[in-house]
């Protein structure tokens, strides 16, 4: 998968597609036939520029821009609560903010993320996380992102996300990796 460019790919809109604008959050659908360009291809989903705004099209709408969808995720039947617990963390590494080409874990946007057994045995994640901003409106949308690749991994029953903003984020919060790709280091 394509990372982040600031050379931008065109693509052509095969099929009607579901996108969200960014950074506003509206869910849109996008016609058939409508030309642009793809702005960022990370975590499995895709910042594309048309007409003057961005838009955010998820992996498992690829083809519609003539791209693959993400692979899936495979999980070995005796795995261990440590080893699902390392592909929930691999797992959240895949999520970004369209607007911006590093991971949410690398942002310091989660806070905590627990991989606990539910009344049944089940497997259970509970994530805590936050915003670069409080009025941001992809929130919702990082938040289903988070939800939906970590129940993408078998075992899982399911993920809580709750999102909070205390303590509110701080560029300190940032790996030095993340400071060091947005220029902030």
């Amino acid at each position: 998968m394509a990372g982040y460019s600031n050379s931008s790919e065109p693509i052509k809109l095969e099929r009607d597609c579901a996108a969200v604008m960014v950074p506003q959050g509206e869910s849109v659908t996008l016609p058939a036939g409508q030309i642009g360009y793809i702005t960022q291809a990370l975590g499995g989903s895709f910042t594309v520029y048309i007409e003057g705004n961005l838009f955010r099209i998820r992996g498992e709408d690829a083809d519609a821009i003539g791209k693959e969808p993400p692979a899936t995720i495979e999980v070995d039947e005796g795995a261990s609560d440590e080893e699902v617990e390392k592909l929930v963390w691999q797992q959240l590494r895949t999520c970004f903010d369209p607007e911006i080409p590093v991971n949410i874990v690398d942002l310091g946007l989660v806070y905590e993320c627990d991989l606990v057994r539910g009344e049944s045995g089940e497997r259970e994640v509970r994530v805590r996380m936050t915003l670069t901003a409080p009025g941001c409106g992809m929130g919702d949308i990082l938040v289903d992102d988070v939800r939906a690749k970590v129940e993408a991994i078998p075992t899982i029953a399911a993920a809580d996300v709750e999102l909070t903003f205390d303590p509110p984020w701080t560029h300190a919060m940032m790996s030095d990796v993340a400071k060091l790709e947005t220029g902030m280091m």
